[in-house]
Parts: structure tokens; C-alpha cells; sequence
């Protein structure tokens, strides 16, 4: 057991999430009940997952795709109501975490999308060095690093094919990061994985060669709240469920 101040603080600073200027914030969104003996972590805070997560007796439900988005409406009417609504009812606490989430060198997203593929992690790039490189554990063509997408995250990648006949170096950035594929020019690499794909992301493709990979935006994020869901439990001696809210995106 601990207390949700405490939780709360332990996680804003293992995230540094002073060094991030996000889209919605970080951290506790919705306030609960004081202690916390169990946490359900999930993807993302819909009517689903919240539906499960008071079912399994959470006190606290920790996502990485939180509320208050900037640029949506700041009323709390229709969805957004009915989902603070259970919450609040069932004294339920929403605590989430977008950019430090992805960007954490251990249980972060990208370090543990790392970690499911057997990449050799080599540096970070982009906003906030958010963005990872390195190696594949060996030489692979295409088809076998969709193969290999396929069979690790359950879901078919979308290929975008480049010019490079062998892939060794490559470049990973979960969630609806297909723009950063210019950026990987500089790092010598032969491939880049991201989450969504967008109509650009084919013209950028051709003009820099390097193979994409659309991984799935749920897919590629569904580890690095696992991971620090366990870390949690871990430390503070709590139970921890992750509900997986299933997403072809």
C-alpha cells in the first residue's frame, strides 16, 4: 500500500516530467481514494478500460493516453462526462503520463518496444531525445523484419518499402511519430518503426530511401505502462493488473 500523493510524486520524478512540454498533462488527472493498494494499467483512459479496470477494484488506473488534450474542447459533457464520471463514483484515481512515457530509458515505451524486438539500442534522437537507434540482433531483409513486427506485437505491419536491400541499423519511435522519418538521415540507418502512417509518410519514403514500418500506434505502447506498472507493484508492494483494450490502429 501507499499513499496517491506519494505514488504520484515517485513517478513525476522517475519520469522528469518538468523537462517535457506535452499535449495534455502529466500526472494525476482525476483524484481518488488517499491509499492505493492496487493499479490496472492500460493504453488509453476509454470507457472500456476504465469500465475494467473498476471491475477489477482498482484504486488507481495509470495509461499512457490520459485527458486534456490541447486543442479539444475543455467542456466535461457526452464522453469525456461519462468517463470522469465512473471514475470520480467509483473513487477511482487517473494518473497519466504521455511524452516522459515514451521517452524513459528503462521502462519507457521505446525502450521496451527495445527490448520485445531484441534491439541493440545505440542513442536517442528527436523532441526530447524521445526517438531511439541501434541494431537488429542480426542482418534481416524486409520481409523478415515483418515477420518478426507480425509475430511480436500481433499485428501485420504496414511496409513501406525504401531502397536498402539489407536492414542492420535501424530507427524506433512509437505512437504517431512517421514524421520522424527525415530525421533518421543522419543516423545511417536502413529502417524506421513507428505506430501510424500518414499520406506523407510514402513521399518521405521515396525521398530518403529508408524502409517504414506502421507498427500500429496501440501496439507499439502497450509495454512501457506494463513495465512501469511492475516497477510500482514492485516497490510499493501493490497489485498490479494490465488490461489490454484491444486497438487495430
Amino acid at each position: 500500500m501507499v499513499l496517491l500523493n506519494e505514488l504520484v510524486a515517485y513517478c513525476d520524478e522517475l519520469l522528469d516530467v518538468t523537462r517535457f512540454h506535452d499535449y495534455a498533462p502529466n500526472g494525476l488527472q482525476v483524484e481518488g481514494v488517499a491509499e492505493v493498494r492496487k493499479i490496472v494499467t492500460g493504453v488509453t483512459a476509454c470507457q472500456a478500460l476504465i469500465d475494467a479496470a473498476v471491475e477489477a477494484g482498482a484504486d488507481v488506473l495509470l495509461v499512457h493516453h490520459g485527458f486534456f488534450w490541447k486543442g479539444e474542447s475543455e467542456c466535461i459533457t457526452g464522453i469525456k462526462r461519462r468517463r470522469i464520471a465512473k471514475l470520480i463514483e467509483n473513487n477511482v484515481s487517473l494518473i497519466g503520463y504521455h511524452l516522459p512515457l515514451d521517452a524513459h530509458p528503462e521502462v519507457g515505451n521505446n525502450a521496451q518496444l527495445a527490448k520485445q524486438l531484441g534491439l541493440e539500442i545505440e542513442g536517442c534522437f528527436g523532441r526530447n531525445d524521445i526517438g531511439m537507434y541501434g541494431r537488429l540482433p542480426q542482418k534481416m531483409k524486409a520481409d523478415e523484419l515483418t515477420d518478426l513486427l507480425g509475430k511480436v506485437l500481433a499485428r501485420q505491419p504496414l511496409f513501406l518499402q525504401g531502397e536498402h536491400d539489407v536492414i542492420e541499423r535501424i530507427a524506433w519511435c512509437t505512437g504517431a511519430a512517421q514524421n520522424y522519418i527525415g530525421a533518421t538521415q543522419p543516423l545511417g540507418v536502413q529502417a524506421f518503426i513507428s505506430g501510424e502512417v500518414s499520406e506523407q509518410t510514402t513521399h518521405l519514403v521515396r525521398e530518403t530511401g529508408v524502409h517504414y514500418f506502421s507498427a500500429g500506434h496501440h501496439a507499439t505502447e502497450r509495454y512501457g505502462v506494463q513495465a512501469l506498472g511492475d516497477a510500482l507493484a514492485k516497490k510499493f508492494l501493490m497489485e498490479h493488473e494490465f488490461i489490454d483494450i484491444g486497438n487495430p490502429v
